[in-house]
């Protein structure tokens, strides 16, 4: 089935966004792709409008030369990609299951673990002044990363924070996701990690139980619970909805989430009304599962009438 056209409501000026976390190479039987969901997300918020500025790295190897030279194809800046040595670029085993579902595999250490940011560095991010700040679970699942979110987050108070839960199996520590989620302006989830919040937070089992009691408990600003096909639930702007997915046919789903993530951001930034934000935001994400490839080429007029 055609993807149902969707007037992008307009936008204000391109929104600076610090997005920390993972660059790495889906491995697929058949292929290895480029992803990682920090990086999937900075591509689609580029081609949403916005600005994002990776801090990540890859390897001296020919993984990571491919990997940065697509990443500049991409149109991302490349000020903040670095290259540690002796760590390979990250890889991340992927093993379809029926009706699009993924597993993955991920080998650590990886470059991405070797980000570090000099005194100079750090003020010149400060200089940038980011209105927002992405991260992940996977990225800070190890000390030294750990430390340097850490850092960023507390040199930049004024930034915003949206954190992308993304649980991978083997780096999910319970007290690790509370943190993370304490630190978090908007938060964003799936419909396994809601349980996974439930069981080891005490946070309510249901989407808008969640989202009522994160956002008090926490404090959050927005909160949002994606069900894969089936759409999402928002809570934003005193309002909680949920609006139904589309019916596509999943090409495979890697990378729908972190688009899904970047559209809703968007709308955020943009103050859309949570129903706009949940359509739009299941519309992207729904463009990139009909696609192969976490970063499939798209555009945003292809949600336009015709």
């Amino acid at each position: 089935m055609r993807l149902k056209r969707l007037v992008t409501p307009p936008v204000g000026p391109a929104a600076r966004a610090l997005v920390v976390g993972e660059v790495l190479w889906d491995v697929f039987p058949d292929a290895a792709r480029l992803g990682g969901a920090a990086l999937n997300f900075a591509a689609h918020f580029k081609r949403l409008g916005h600005a994002p500025q990776l801090l990540s790295a890859v390897g001296d190897d020919a993984f990571g030369h491919d990997a940065f030279r697509a990443i500049e194809a991409l149109g991302l800046d490349t000020a903040f990609l670095q290259t540690p040595p002796e760590l390979a670029t990250g890889r991340a085993q992927v093993t379809m299951r029926p009706g699009g579902d993924v597993s993955f595999s991920i080998v650590r250490p990886a470059a991405y673990d070797g980000v570090e940011l000099s005194h100079a560095q750090m003020q010149k991010l400060e200089r940038w002044n980011p209105a927002w700040i992405y991260y992940g679970t996977l990225f800070p699942s190890r000390q030294p990363a750990k430390r340097l979110l850490t850092r960023v987050l507390d040199a930049l108070p004024d930034s915003r924070r949206f954190y992308d839960v993304n649980l991978r199996a083997g780096f999910d520590a319970p007290a690790l996701v509370d943190e993370l989620l304490r630190a978090a302006d908007v938060v964003k989830l799936n419909e396994q990690e809601l349980q996974f919040a439930h069981e080891h937070l005490n946070l309510p089992a249901d989407a808008e139980g969640f989202c009522r009691e994160g956002s008090r408990r926490y404090g959050w600003q927005a909160a949002c619970v994606t069900f894969g096909g089936e759409g999402c639930a928002i809570a934003a702007g005193g309002d909680y909805v949920i609006a139904p997915g589309c019916a596509i046919t999943v090409a495979d789903s890697v990378g729908a989430g972190d688009a899904f993530s970047a559209a809703l951001l968007h709308g955020l930034i943009a103050h859309w009304p949570a129903a706009t934000i949940a359509g739009f935001a299941n519309r992207i994400g729904a463009l990139i599962a009909s696609r192969s490839g976490a970063i499939p080429e798209w555009t945003p007029e292809e949600l336009m009438p015709r």
